[in-house]
């Protein structure tokens, strides 16, 4: 394939580079800050002014407290006013603020009574803050500042008021504490510092990532196109050249419009409304449906999208494979763990219907019992069949042959006349088929149309013919309400029933069944009834 023009989803580099400047990070902790500091100032003015003679605040000196307090908060109020400014520089004001804390805070201490009065704890705040928005820069200075300050508090107490020396045991406690804040501050902002640098990192990453994915989607599964905001397609995998035809065959610009009318249509309907859901697809070449998906490229849907063009009919048998084989894996549990209580639950109800004397609720209670344990038990033996798929014997039959005697047996078993079927049967045609697993697949198809069928003669027809490439179709057709629109793509999920006794295994054992036989069977569109038709090889 010709080397496309390359058209950048997203330029991650300028994504990154747009991110927020960190410095704006740190002078909004700042503000922060100041925003708390100015509230612990108001709440020891408020304390002071309210509660003097309550509270230990100013219990040496009030009107030393409350100059203190009121200074707080002055300081305070300059302190947000220079941070909204950002003059001077964020190093110098946080230096100069937590200063002030130091010198108020201890000013407020000693006018109440010293370290006994445990003002001197809100400076772990201040010290813990500090830290955390310089980024551990001058952590452990601030708190050595705030212990020369405590214990030069105290220190003139002993020497001038009488103070009691042995609280330098709590002054130096204090001082310790106002190191291991700092530390454990210092501590997390490295850790801060080096997540940041990962993200920077992380972002260069991206960037080259978004140039990787240019080659990666080459490589999808899934059909990709990248188009412009004027639906001009810039870039393309050969999987959806697969999907809707070759690129290379458009004259001049390479429209969508022109590519795939439905596709564009799909995407004006998405820029439109992006909550509708998009018109269903086929693939030009193969005719299998198709899911697609539209990614904006950039903010606006407008701007242009990445279209993402997923092959259901591969998503779908996928999914069916993976429900089967968890099918499979729960069979030898069900063997051992139900079979064996509903045989002894059974027994149990066969030997009290013999039981003479019984009133006619009490049969009908063991009728219903009876009832529900066979329906439990077919559905046992239906799911212990999905393990024998796998275990087909093919052989060469005439098919003709094969259909008569079938319809001899499923009248005779099944009690009805045989002129319900009709056999519309081509002479000379053979299928290699095991002959027991298409023996299940029969029985299942003519229940199933004997259910719903009118039972009137030719209700039920069987027809064999043969089909290109040495294949034989046989159709089993019925004259009943036939199926539902709606649910016809339901049809072969396991579990799926619109029967109150049904299991819901039947189609989806027949169809696996058909399968490890190198057979198809499909449900065919009918105005009429139920109409399935089995692919299989000739021989």
């Amino acid at each position: 394939m010709a080397k496309s023009p390359t058209l950048h989803p997203l330029d991650l580099a300028a994504a990154v580079a747009l991110q927020a400047d960190p410095i704006d990070s740190y002078w909004r902790s700042l503000s922060y800050f100041n925003t708390y500091r100015l509230l612990v100032a108001a709440l020891l003015f408020l304390g002071a002014v309210m509660f003097d003679g309550v509270v230990s605040f100013g219990s040496r000196n009030s009107a030393l407290f409350l100059s203190a307090s009121i200074t707080y908060l002055i300081v305070g109020v300059a302190s947000l006013i220079a941070c909204r400014a950002r003059q001077p520089r964020l190093d110098f004001q946080l230096s100069v603020q937590i200063s002030a804390d130091v010198a108020i805070i201890v000013t407020m201490m000693f006018a109440s009574g010293g370290i006994t009065s445990g003002l001197g704890l809100l400076l772990l705040a201040s010290l813990a803050a500090a830290g955390l928005i310089s980024r551990g820069r001058l952590a452990l200075f601030h708190a050595a500042l705030a212990s020369l300050a405590v214990l030069f508090e105290h220190t003139y107490e002993v020497w001038f008021l009488e103070g009691r020396s042995s609280l330098y045991i709590q002054a130096g406690l204090l001082s310790v504490g106002y190191f291991a804040t700092a530390w454990l501050a210092y501590n997390l902002a490295k850790y801060a510092v080096a997540s940041e640098e990962l993200a920077e990192q992380r972002g260069v990453d991206l960037a080259n990532m978004a140039q990787v994915n240019q080659l990666v989607i080459q490589d999808m599964h899934d059909g990709v196109l990248v188009v412009d905001e004027h639906g001009v397609i810039r870039q393309f995998n050969v999987q959806a050249e697969r999907l809707l035809g070759s690129v290379a065959n458009l004259r001049g610009a390479r429209m969508l419009g022109e590519y795939s009318p439905v596709l564009a249509e799909c995407l004006q309907r998405w820029r439109e409304k992006p909550e509708s859901k998009p018109q269903p697809m086929r693939a030009i070449l193969s005719q299998a449906p198709i899911s697609a998906r539209f990614i904006p490229v950039g903010k606006s849907r407008y701007q242009g999208a990445v279209i993402f063009m997923e092959d259901l009919s591969r998503v779908q048998r996928q999914a069916q494979q993976l429900k089967l084989a968890a099918l499979g894996r729960l069979t030898a549990n069900i063997a051992h763990e139900i079979r064996n209580p509903l045989s002894a639950i059974n027994h149990a109800t066969e030997l009290l219907q013999e039981e003479p004397g019984a009133s006619p609720t009490q049969a009908r209670l063991l009728c219903i019992i009876h009832d529900n344990v066979q329906r439990l038990e077919r559905m046992v033996q239906e799911v212990l069949k999905l393990n024998w798929r796998d275990r087909a014997h093919r052989e060469n039959f005439l098919v003709g042959d094969y259909l008569r005697t079938f319809v001899e047996q499923f009248c005779q078993i099944e009690k009805i006349a045989d002129t319900i079927f009709k056999l519309e049967l081509e002479t000379g045609l053979v299928v290699n088929f095991d002959r027991s697993h298409l023996n299940q697949v029969m029985w299942n198809l003519c229940r199933n149309a004997l259910r719903y069928c009118r039972r009137h003669d030719a209700s039920i027809r069987l027809i064999t013919h043969d089909a290109p490439r040495d294949a034989v179709k046989l159709h089993v057709i019925d004259d009943g309400p036939g199926i539902d629109q709606a649910l016809r793509h339901q049809l072969f999920e396991p579990f799926f029933t619109t029967a109150a006794s049904g299991t819901g295994l039947g189609l989806s054992i027949a169809r696996e069944v058909c399968e490890a036989n190198g057979a198809t069977l499909d449900y065919v569109p009918s105005d009429i009834g139920a109409h399935f038709m089995i692919s299989c090889e000739g021989a």
